[in-house]
């Protein structure tokens, strides 16, 4: 094809003398005619964002160089870096007032896979020396209300809703619809987890959830911007961007990866099944601690009654009493947990970690009330249990041994108390019992 320059001097002629703008407006048209729509591939250097919103830099490759702009407005899916490889659409013009051209870009992209994850790589280190990847957030057991940062026209959001539906419907969800790829959609994945974070009433929990795709069609994820909201966020977040396989920069910035979206609503909710097996576990276990203090309650009263033989009829009433109200006591118990756990079938469950807490705090505060009763029931009697302990110590045939006396026994333990019994008794050892021991004595 003919240029309109050449064009333009057959028709001046060769002694057509041209003006230096004539001929800059020719070359303009001819450039802008022939290049108007292609692509280039080379590595961005020189990269400057002027204050007017443009971005100025140059692409070259091993042997030439071509001045570049990319105009305030033009959206491009990836933020230019220096020394990022890229393929670039767009055209070339001139600069008539320097006798210049340039490439006008209109589409940008990383230049392949190994391009993308060379800078992955390189992102990676960078994010992870400035400790984007630390200070992980635990993730709360029952949340009652969460936050998804997704977009709303995918079928990623309906999958998520029904598999919280399945497993924990109790849980209110607040949905923040942002892009998830292409042009701007980091700067709005950004902004909804700050927005999160400024409500009033907060959520529990967030989740920053995509399908899967292309390591383009992720990158946003793997922007500065995404991966600093992430890790100042006050709220704990779980990542559920792509299918397995799939790793992103926001993975590692927050306090759990999921897989996919909804196995990101799995780790963040419990199963209601499992909630009410513990909650009815955690019932069974505190009638258990009940019968067990019951128990050794009944065994030490046993143990003063076993000792006080001659105050056998005052402790077995005690301890008659004490069955009686330990036995309307933990009836009352039973009463109360199997009430407790028809209330619980019958009403929604709205927060089963504050149940939990609220059964534990009973369970605390009944025992110790059950412990003072027993302390309060138990010790006018221990005053009278000690007294008659030293009575019976004062009575007891040790004290009298130590004056100078003794007592004879048979072999089989039986005390002989006449002489008649004594001398009934022939060629049987007899033992002779002493404050300090026994002293048998054979009997011919």
């Amino acid at each position: 094809m003919e240029s309109n320059l050449a064009s333009k001097i057959r028709i001046f002629g060769e002694e057509k003398i041209l003006t230096v703008t004539e001929l800059s407006r020719a070359i303009k048209g001819t450039v802008e005619e022939n290049f108007h729509s292609l692509k280039i591939q080379g590595e961005v250097s020189g990269l400057k964002f002027h204050s007017s919103g443009h971005t100025y830099f140059s692409l070259k490759d091993n042997d030439s160089i071509i001045n570049a702009v990319c105009w305030r407005g033009t959206k491009i899916s990836i933020v230019l870096e220096e020394g990022m490889e890229i393929v670039t659409k767009g055209r070339v013009t001139t600069y008539p007032g320097r006798s210049t051209y340039q490439f006008i870009v209109e589409e940008a992209n990383i230049a392949g896979e190994g391009a993308w994850l060379k800078i992955f790589n390189e992102r990676k280190k960078l994010y992870e020396s400035m400790g984007y990847f630390a200070n992980k957030r635990p993730i709360p057991k029952f949340p009652q209300l969460i936050g998804i940062v997704t977009s709303k026209t995918g079928a990623v959001l309906q999958d998520m809703e029904n598999r919280l539906k399945d497993r924990y419907p109790f849980c209110k969800v607040l949905v923040w619809s942002t892009n998830v790829q292409g042009a701007g959609a980091a700067e709005q994945i950004a902004s909804a987890v700050r927005g999160f974070n400024f409500m009033t009433v907060k959520p529990d929990l967030l989740i920053v959830a995509r399908g899967g795709g292309s390591i383009e069609d992720l990158w946003a994820f793997n922007e500065e911007v995404v991966v600093k909201s992430v890790f100042e966020s006050k709220i704990p977040v779980i990542s559920g961007v792509g299918h397995e396989p799939d790793w992103t920069l926001i993975d590692f910035a927050a306090d759990l990866r999921a897989p996919t979206p909804t196995a990101a609503i799995e780790c963040a909710t419990p199963v209601l099944s499992e909630v009410k097996l513990q909650i009815s576990d955690f019932g069974s276990r505190m009638r258990r601690s009940m019968f067990r203090i019951v128990q050794e309650q009944t065994l030490r009263l046993t143990s003063f009654a076993r000792y006080l033989s001659s105050s056998q009829n005052f402790i077995i009433s005690i301890v008659q009493q004490f069955d009686d109200k330990a036995e309307r006591f933990i009836s009352a118990m039973q009463n109360f947990l199997n009430n407790a756990e028809l209330s619980l079938k019958a009403k929604r469950l709205i927060n089963p970690n504050s149940y939990l807490n609220f059964k534990l705090q009973q369970y605390i505060s009944f025992r110790q009330v059950f412990d003072k009763l027993i302390t309060n029931y138990l010790f006018p009697y221990l005053d009278k249990l000690d007294t008659f302990g030293i009575r019976l110590e004062q009575a007891s045939f040790k004290k009298i041994l130590s004056k100078g006396f003794c007592f004879i026994t048979d072999n089989s333990g039986k005390t002989i108390e006449t002489r008649k019994h004594l001398e009934s008794i022939h060629n049987t050892d007899v033992v002779i019992h002493f404050q300090d021991g026994i002293f048998p004595v054979r009997r011919q």
